[in-house]
């Protein structure tokens, strides 16, 4: 039962991410349909965004009185239900009012499952499903590009994609009696304790220091990811297929990276993936801005870059039970997702807003503004808590 529930959770992982890069790969073909401008796509991620905030908030709550495995199965349905509504609108106003369960479902889903991993797996397996994730988010451009290849619009690929989480959100269903674990009253069951409320979780020792990090390296993955091309392309005159090539890479570095990471994991522990993971940022970020001719250093820090991010979103969160105690590493975990989001969603725009009005050139010391900082607070961090070994 143990290797068969791993499974199911290895294919929610997979769906968390299938959704992620469908708006960005048929938002070219929609918006024109739509009769809206191309900076509209940007509503409606602030929606989605402000969806998963608030969901991850609730996630304490909703996994206290649902259990893990309901809430996943719900928020897996909303999600299904929401890409199913995306596939059937034809007008902005409707994409609008369906990315708010989009939203929802995201945030409720990410924030019960990484808990649930977190509390009942080793180490190596947070690793290897958010590198899944990432398989669900580099599956979902090659679904979108069929449909719209083939003649069958955007609109079929986002009901592909529904389809999918629709049969998983069926297993689920069905699998819920497997996330009880023996002497585990987290999944279907309520807890004796009570839920924690924001302001009570600001208040355990260190959870300020836990949202620094977390928001930093969101603002780092975010910001790399989404400005990499424009960077090789408008400062370092980078070929644009060449420079997009390689800022995929940056995203493939990540998904190898995790996957690699879970290899070792066990063995060297969250603690030291972080820190192995910051000075491999660094070191990515050092070649990316190094004033030289050649190309091929800044080429290869996006590369660099993605294999330093691997480790550490997975390994913050694998060690939350341990840092906070199990009692309130769901409600800690949820608001750390918040803090993850607003991170992604408000820095990348935030670093497009800086290069407009100075220079794009300041790419690299953004990062590393962000990676010095997410230093800082993961030692300072290590010092103020006491882990449980």
């Amino acid at each position: 039962m143990y290797s068969v529930l791993l499974m199911i959770i290895y294919m929610a992982f997979i769906s968390l991410g299938l959704p992620d890069s469908l708006l960005g790969s048929a938002w070219p073909k929609m918006y024109g349909q739509l009769g809206v401008s191309i900076s509209y796509a940007g509503i409606v991620t602030m929606i989605i965004a402000s969806g998963t905030v608030v969901s991850s908030l609730l996630s304490d709550r909703l996994t206290r009185r649902l259990g893990a495995g309901l809430v996943t199965a719900i928020s897996v349905f909303m999600t299904a239900v929401a890409l199913f509504g995306f596939s059937i609108s034809g007008s902005f106003i409707m994409l609008c009012v369906w990315a708010i369960p989009y939203g929802l479902g995201a945030g409720a889903v990410d924030a019960a499952l990484n808990n649930y991993v977190a509390l009942h797996y080793a180490s190596r397996h947070m690793s290897w499903l958010h590198c899944f994730w990432g398989v669900g988010a580099s599956l979902s451009p090659y679904i979108m590009g069929y449909s719209l290849t083939r003649g069958y619009g955007w609109n079929n690929g986002y009901r592909i994609v529904s389809i999918v989480q629709i049969v998983l959100t069926a297993i689920l269903f069905v699998s819920i009696p497997l996330w009880k674990k023996k002497g585990d009253k987290e999944a279907g069951e309520k807890t004796h304790t009570a839920a924690l409320g924001f302001s009570d979780i600001l208040k355990i020792r260190g959870v300020k220091l836990l949202l620094i990090t977390f928001f930093s390296y969101s603002a780092i993955e975010g910001t790399a990811g989404l400005w990499a091309s424009s960077y090789l392309v408008e400062y370092r005159g980078i070929d644009i297929e060449m420079a997009a090539r390689f800022a995929s890479m940056f995203y493939l570095g990540i998904t190898l990276g995790r996957f690699l990471s879970g290899f070792i994991s066990d063995k060297i522990g969250d603690r030291l993936l972080i820190r192995y993971g910051l000075v491999i940022i660094v070191f990515g970020i050092i070649l990316v801005g190094l004033p030289i001719s050649s190309n091929i250093t800044a080429l290869s820090g996006l590369v660099i870059i993605g294999l330093g991010c691997a480790p550490i979103y997975p390994s913050i969160i694998h060690a939350t039970p341990n840092n906070f105690g199990k009692g309130n590493s769901q409600a800690i975990i949820g608001v750390q997702m918040a803090s993850a989001y607003v991170g992604s969603t408000l820095m990348p725009p935030f670093f497009g807003f800086i290069a407009d009005h100075i220079n794009i050139e300041i790419y690299p010391l953004f990062l590393l503004t962000f990676a010095i900082l997410m230093m800082i607070m993961s030692e300072r961090l290590n010092s103020s808590i006491k882990i449980n070994v």
